[in-house]
């Protein structure tokens, strides 16, 4: 009876370590499960419009649920884009790839992506995802292949009552375009979702773009609320920066009060009977009392700035809002544990810095762009990066994600060691930057340049040869130009240096430069719409009106 009491209990050990060991690898197996990818990217969001970044914005706007990202995840103090522009970034985002590869530089009328080119997504349905691009694209075609699932936008898009194009054509739908996009996000990912196959979406907002027209639900959110001005709203671009006075996209002069900031009795096209109700109850009043003061100048640059960031800000808050409806969607589905969620904007954007409002230029505010990563078990919570990271690492990201391989000529490099909280000894020290859309409406010219940890170096070429540096410990604001100061002299010219060796690394140079130069005259020959700021608007209507046609032929 002792031999078999032993006898027993080892067997029962010996079965007990074996289911045990039986868990571990089914646990392994879990652990090695790829996981799914939310991307979730908006238009014009600037960092500084984000809380969990701080600043003069964060207590008056917060923005609580883009913020659960960071507080779970990673928040990037210096994500940078190559191109700060909404179809060049997006081609950059897709491709791995800067703009003078990627072929889509610009956002001139009638820029078509190449979808015939290598993107994320085609690699990651190859790797076995079902890829889904959702909400705006703006790259002035349909995807043709590399996504499972396409409902877009067309070009910009509307804030009310949009126009989407699917697989079987374009149809509309009533409502506001956040929360539909939103809506639609939640229902692709649930009719997706499975145990065997790992999903990617590419949910692109509409919001916070110009102009600024914020949901049924957000409309007079902030009409009570003094918001803060930045110190550098009255810029007059001394220290040797005439170049950034040559524009036109500041609040004081550019800023239009019909479309933009809403001082208008003209009802909005498209517009149901009840939305234009709520809409002239909120801004009804405004336009009274914009009537009655008839603000000029620095009180009007002061007033546009409060209506400009009411209007932004609310817009920004439904954007918000349908974050945290996807971080609830995905809790609930039982999906946050084994899904990446990230979210970023297509680039920088100016909030009265400088004076201003749009992006473009190669100055800190629509550089550096917004990254938020969340991933349960790799990243460790409320992390915070300072590396120098671009929106070309990102198609490099999500393959690696994916476990599969990452194409040679992407010229990026993947996040993944980073998240998991080891940045990799040769990760890059310096950012390439280049910009091409002039002439054009906010008259930013063209240039290029190279950004390190300290300093920056911006060249301005096309109609003139104009050279900038500045110290970024010291001149944060980048307010003086000290380039062929004596005592910046080493500095200026190993960056010169270091600049023509990024450009050589990239494959971009002066030939190329020549050449879309060269380009650009040949469409605006072909296409004098291009120049549409130029021509008188009943000649710009009916040319508009001839393209729409030629077109849809």
């Amino acid at each position: 009876m002792k031999y078999l009491f032993y006898t027993l209990v080892g067997l029962f050990m010996f079965i007990s370590c074996k289911e045990n060991n039986e868990k571990t690898a089914e646990q392994e197996k879990d652990e090695q499960k790829r996981p799914n990818i939310v991307f979730i990217i908006s238009d014009d969001h600037a960092y500084q419009a984000i809380s969990a970044y701080g600043g003069r914005l964060a207590e008056v706007a917060p923005t609580p649920n883009i913020d659960r990202i960071a507080e779970e995840g990673m928040l990037f103090e210096r994500c940078l884009v190559t191109n700060s522009i909404c179809g060049p970034s997006r081609a950059a985002i897709l491709t791995g790839k800067y703009s003078h590869l990627n072929g889509f530089i610009d956002n001139t009328i009638g820029s078509k992506f190449n979808f015939d080119q290598q993107t994320f997504g085609e690699l990651l349905q190859q790797a076995g995802y079902k890829t889904g691009v959702l909400g705006k694209l703006h790259l002035g075609d349909t995807p043709s292949k590399g996504f499972d699932y396409i409902d877009i936008l067309p070009g910009q898009g509307s804030y009310y009552n949009p126009t989407f194009i699917n697989e079987q054509g374009q149809y509309e739908l009533e409502g506001y375009t956040t929360e539909i996009i939103t809506e639609k996000a939640i229902k692709w990912m649930d009719s997706v979702k499975s145990e065997e196959q790992p999903f990617m979406l590419f949910l692109g907002h509409k919001s916070p773009h110009r102009p600024w027209q914020p949901g049924p639900n957000e409309l007079g959110m902030y009409e009570n609320v003094e918001i803060p001005e930045p110190e550098t709203l009255f810029d007059d671009y001394s220290g040797g920066r005439e170049v950034a006075g040559m524009n036109y996209m500041s609040i004081s002069e550019s800023m239009k009060m019909g479309p933009d900031l809403k001082i208008t009795d003209q009802p909005h096209n498209g517009f149901t009977e009840e939305q234009q109700q709520l809409w002239d109850s909120i801004y009804g009043p405004i336009n009274e009392k914009y009537n009655r003061e008839k603000p000029t100048g620095d009180a009007l640059t002061r007033f546009k700035y409060q209506r400009y960031m009411r209007d932004y800000l609310a817009s920004v808050a439904g954007v918000d809002k349908g974050v945290g409806h996807v971080l609830d969607y995905l809790k609930k589905a039982g999906l946050d544990e084994n899904t990446i969620v990230i979210y970023t904007s297509d680039q920088g954007f100016y909030l009265g810095e400088h004076g201003w409002f749009d992006k473009r230029w190669m100055y800190k505010e629509s550089l550096r762009t917004p990254l938020l990563v969340k991933w349960p078990g790799k990243i460790k919570p409320g992390s915070v990066n300072t590396d120098l990271v671009s929106n070309i690492d990102f198609a490099e990201t999500f393959l690696d994600i994916a476990q599969t391989d990452i194409p040679g000529d992407m010229q990026g490099k993947s996040l993944v060691p980073i998240l998991e909280g080891e940045t990799p000894e040769d990760w890059r020290n310096e950012h390439y930057y280049h910009y091409y859309e002039h002439p054009s409406e906010h008259d930013v010219r063209r240039h290029y340049g190279i950004t390190t940890d300290r300093y920056k170096l911006i060249h301005f070429y096309y109609d003139l040869d104009k050279w900038e540096l500045y110290d970024l410990k010291n001149d944060p604001n980048e307010m003086n130009n000290i380039y062929d100061d004596p005592q910046y002299a080493d500095v200026q010219e190993k960056l010169h240096q270091d600049l023509e060796q990024l450009r050589a690394k990239y494959k971009d140079n002066d030939s190329l430069n020549q050449k879309f130069i060269e380009e650009y005259h040949e469409k605006v020959k072909d296409n004098p719409l291009i120049e549409y700021w130029k021509i008188e608007p009943e000649e710009r209507e009916r040319l508009f009106q001839e393209y729409l046609k030629s077109r849809d032929k």
